[in-house]
């Protein structure tokens, strides 16, 4: 077999990817009759996506890593040895505060003379001396591999089809998200065996005073299963834009169908409309976006055109034959910053002149283009990753079965979001990924509150998702594009074992409130010490400036060092994003533990649950087991993570960059983040804001030293603030949703009262002509002047019925009068005729 990467990779990939569509088509057609009551459709959803986990195994173990060289170990590699924190002092490349936060003159380059340039040039001098040194700040262009299996249509410049691009985050994200949904495949054959009774009986639905009976839909569950892991896996390994939107809606069209998975219920119902519309929100922003790079870049396509071999294919003269959007954005003529091109700057003119002759001048035209095209994006990314204001349907997302939140929540529809943002990361403007660190500080903060005071199990770690993808869109809005997708991939599997837990939990008491639960670690202890691996994971435990720890240990922590660096950069207002960063990781300790003594320690608040409690079966545990032990060690320096994500680092951003709308927004370098400085002290924040949250917990939910109805009571305002999430689903009701229903209202009493009284009246005038011209025209004179003539007719037949006397005289003597009658009549005819 050819293991050449530029051949080998698309085969293997897009086998994994259409596996799953595979399955999906088979159970569609022929699910019911897969074993008694469609049983076997798991196994064969399963075994679809089992296969699509091995293929992309194989491409990242036997493919990809023997033919791409890992980086050098450096910075990328937190809290492993030999990083910047045992560097002497002194040393050329070592980073302190002063250098930091000194401006450095303005460097000379080959693009220097540029007026829209990008590029932190107060960081210039200091990034390109280290990357001379250690050759990772104005880091290479990451090797990918680009190419087309299907070509939709052309419409002049502008190509649509259905392509690939494939570098080291798309193979990594392909081995994530199969091997998460190979998990919750297999966990969920247990978890669903309810839906495999025929009829199935739901209790919470009453239909006419009894409980909703209805055939098992266990087929369909695996269908839609595998239609969205099939739509995730598009979207990973889209080549273009116009793709990633096609599954992108097909992913929102899955996440609606299994929301709504038990659709009889109103909850459900309106759970899986409200993530659908929420959604549709984020995408107008998102095809604004697009629209904006398509119209003035007139590609879609992320990379350049290649040969059979991976090279990219040149023009006679040695330009790009067919440029995608990231080189034209970040050219090597310009050093790889991020500088709008000419068709971007003529495109801004040509809609706004007179402002965009101004920015000319002042040298910032094409950048509001840009930033209008990255914030579009960005919008759809809100929308996915349910991130501040459109943060509300995630929570609501819960009344879907278990094993969908797992998968949501860790490996595909939020994590799209992200993963976006980090794949379209060389077109975000400083000025955008300041409003996606915004976005993503103000997410994390708002989600870390709520969940304090939830007691619904599943909706404490639904706030606690919405919260980590705050943290990640904060990293990627502050320069660490490493921290922001490393955090992605360490949340993907804790994520997914903490819901799987709180399934497994679910399915053992029958409930999803923890006040109802209590003391359940001796009767499930699998699922209980599973879980407390997932919390620790989830808070970052780990031993400070050690290679010891659990996957959000290193995570976590390289989140809080980007966004000190950045506020040691930038100053003043900036600090906010690491207070509220810290502040979060304290909360994420204190909800997460809060969770965990609520329901396995202390005594049963509920003895008839308890009672009935027991551990799952092992086909539910294997899975969290194996889950666990990727939530211990996936982020391990010795597994390399981050050297193969740092192979994927977009050309260009590891330097960081300084704003031109805003002159003194700088975004640092991440391996500056490395500094020892900045280690100890994130290191210690993190590790401390940690401990005081795990503390308290156990102080209130562990020890019971303080009560915690008369910690409510005290705080009574801001709990009843926090329990009622910010109101923002009432201000929503009000802002919107009443507005809506009331116009909609209107409208109905407008079309009721005017649009339908002027349509009947209208009716009634016809149908008054209408019985007028019958009356007058139709009944008394056609109809008059017919049924005269039939009178007539009808008379005249009886006068000559009356010739029918059956007398054969009389008849001798008719044929006699009449002969003599025609022929005195012809006589006379002849006479005068002829005389």
């Amino acid at each position: 077999m050819d293991l050449t990467p530029a051949t080998a990779l698309p085969k293997l990939l897009a086998a994994a990817w259409l596996l799953p569509l595979a399955s999906f088509v088979v159970i569609l057609f022929i699910g019911k009759r897969l074993g008694p009551h469609g049983k076997w459709a798991g196994y064969v959803a399963s075994g679809a996506i089992v296969s699509a986990f091995l293929l992309s195994f194989t491409a990242m173990f036997i493919v990809w890593l023997p033919n791409h060289e890992l980086p050098v170990a450096h910075h990328g590699d937190h809290h492993e040895e030999g990083d910047h924190y045992d560097a002497p002092a002194g040393a050329d490349h070592h980073h302190d505060s002063a250098m930091i936060g000194e401006p450095a003159p303005l460097a000379s380059h080959a693009a220097t003379d540029s007026p829209f340039q990008l590029v932190a040039l107060q960081e210039e001098s200091h990034a390109d001396e280290h990357a001379a040194a250690e050759g990772h700040a104005a880091n290479p262009p990451p090797t990918y591999y680009f190419g087309d299996w299907y070509a939709l249509g052309q419409f002049g410049n502008l190509k649509l089809t259905i392509g690939y691009y494939i570098d080291a985050l798309t193979v990594t994200m392909f081995c994530m998200v199969t091997l998460i949904a190979s998990c919750v495949h297999i966990y969920a054959t247990g978890y669903m065996h309810d839906e495999l009774h025929d009829p199935y009986h739901d209790h919470e639905v009453i239909v006419h005073g009894h409980h909703l009976s209805r055939p098992g839909r266990f087929h369909r569950f695996f269908q839609y299963l595998s239609l969205f892991c099939f739509s995730m896996l598009g979207i990973v390994i889209a080549g273009n834009v116009a793709m990633v939107f096609v599954f992108w809606e097909l992913v929102g069209i899955c996440s609606y169908f299994l929301i709504g998975f038990y659709f009889e219920r109103h909850s459900a119902s309106t759970a899986a409309n409200k993530a659908f519309i929420v959604n549709r929100v984020g995408d107008f922003g998102m095809l604004i976006g697009m629209m904006a790079l398509w119209a003035s870049l007139g590609t879609f396509a992320f990379g350049d055109k290649q040969d059979a071999k991976g090279q990219t294919l040149l023009t006679d003269s040695g330009a790009i034959a067919e440029p995608g959007i990231f080189s034209q954005l970040r050219t090597a003529e310009n050093g790889y910053r991020l500088v709008p091109p000419a068709s971007m700057i003529a495109e801004e003119t040509r809609q706004q002149p007179a402002i965009e002759a101004e920015d000319a001048a002042a040298g910032k035209a094409g950048h509001w283009l840009l930033l209008v095209a990255g914030v579009g994006i960005f919008c759809g990314c809100v929308g996915k990753s349910a991130q501040f204001p459109l943060h509300v349907w995630l929570p609501d997302a819960m009344e879907g079965p278990t094993p969908v939140s797992a998968l949501v929540h860790s490996a595909t529809m939020v994590a799209a979001g992200v993963y976006l943002v980090g794949r379209f990361y060389p077109a975000f403007s400083p000025e955008a990924l300041l409003v996606i660190a915004i976005i993503g500080c103000i997410t994390l903060s708002l989600a870390a509150t709520i969940a304090i005071t939830a007691t619904d199990i599943k909706r404490v770690l639904a706030y606690s998702t919405v919260s980590q993808l705050g943290y990640m869109m904060l990293a990627l809005g502050l320069g660490g594009w490493i921290a922001g997708l490393f955090h992605l991939i360490t949340h993907a599997f804790f994520k997914s074992l903490l819901f799987m837990c709180s399934g497994s939990v679910i399915h053992a008491v029958h409930t999803n409130d923890m006040t109802e639960m209590g003391g359940l670690r001796k009767k499930m202890p699998i699922t209980a010490y599973t879980m407390l691996i997932g919390c620790l994971a989830i808070i970052g435990a780990g031993v400070p400036l050690t290679p010891i720890g659990f996957s959000g240990y290193f995570s976590k922590d390289s989140i809080i060092e980007q966004a000190w660096s950045h506020a040691q950069t930038n100053g003043g207002g900036y600090w906010i994003f690491l207070v509220m960063a810290v502040l979060g990781a304290s909360m994420t300790a204190f909800y997460m533990f809060r969770l965990w003594f609520m329901t396995f320690t202390g005594a049963p608040r509920d003895h008839h649950k308890y009672d009935h409690a027991h551990e799952s079966p092992r086909v539910m545990t294997w899975p969290l087991i194996l889950l666990a032990t990727f939530a211990i060690a996936v982020a391990w320096p010795a597994f390399n993570l981050t050297r193969v994500l740092e192979q994927a680092q977009p050309v260009g951003t590891a330097a960081g960059g300084s704003g031109m709308l805003i002159d003194d927004l700088v975004v640092p370098a991440e391996h500056l983040s490395h500094a020892p400085d900045i280690k100890l002290r994130a290191g210690l924040a993190a590790f401390g804001s940690a401990l005081i949250g795990v503390f308290g917990a156990a102080v209130v939910y562990l020890w019971g030293y303080l009560n915690p109805n008369e910690i409510k009571q005290t705080f009574k305002p801001v709990y009843t603030l926090l329990w009622n999430k910010w109101y923002f689903d009432q201000l929503y009701n009000v802002l919107f949703i009443r507005p809506a229903l009331f116009i909609g209202k209107q409208i109905a009493l407008f079309d009721r009262g005017v649009i339908d009284w002027f349509l009947h009246s209208c009716a009634w005038v016809c149908r008054g002509v209408a019985g007028i011209f019958s009356t007058v025209f139709d009944r008394t004179l056609v109809d008059g002047t017919v049924n005269t003539l039939a009178n007539w007719t009808w008379d005249f037949g009886l006068l000559l019925r009356n010739l029918q006397t059956g007398n054969l005289r009389q008849y001798v003597f008719f044929i006699v009068t009449g002969t003599v009658f025609m022929f005195v009549t012809a006589s006379v005819v002849r006479f005068f005729a002829f005389s």
